[in-house]
């Protein structure tokens, strides 16, 4: 490589080290190419979505059971808080039914 672009490989390097982000290489068969590059593209993108993600792709790669109090950290984490949903219903008496 050329001075000049040795110095762009280390200047883009930095920049994705202040992002947060790491360059590295894996090995993998061919066919799992697009499917890893999506993976690391979403995980790098972080938010709400890539945390799920990288915690179901943990817990597939240790084969643990989810953790107590998956299902309320679900709810807490649903689109639906705070939507003020009006979730009463009128209250009606039963039909009539022979016997």
């Amino acid at each position: 490589m050329t001075a000049s672009q040795k110095k762009a490989v280390e200047t883009y390097r930095n920049r994705l080290s202040e992002k947060g982000l790491a360059r590295f290489e894996v090995v993998g068969r061919d066919a799992d190419r697009d499917l890893i590059r999506a993976l690391a593209k979403r995980l790098a993108e972080g938010g709400k979505e890539a945390a799920h993600l990288r915690k179901a792709v943990q817990s597939s790669m240790t084969g643990t059971s989810p953790t107590r109090g998956a299902i309320l950290e679900a709810l807490c984490n649903s689109s639906l808080v705070g939507a003020d949903l009006n979730l009463k219903r009128p209250r009606q008496p039963g039909r009539k039914v022979s016997l």
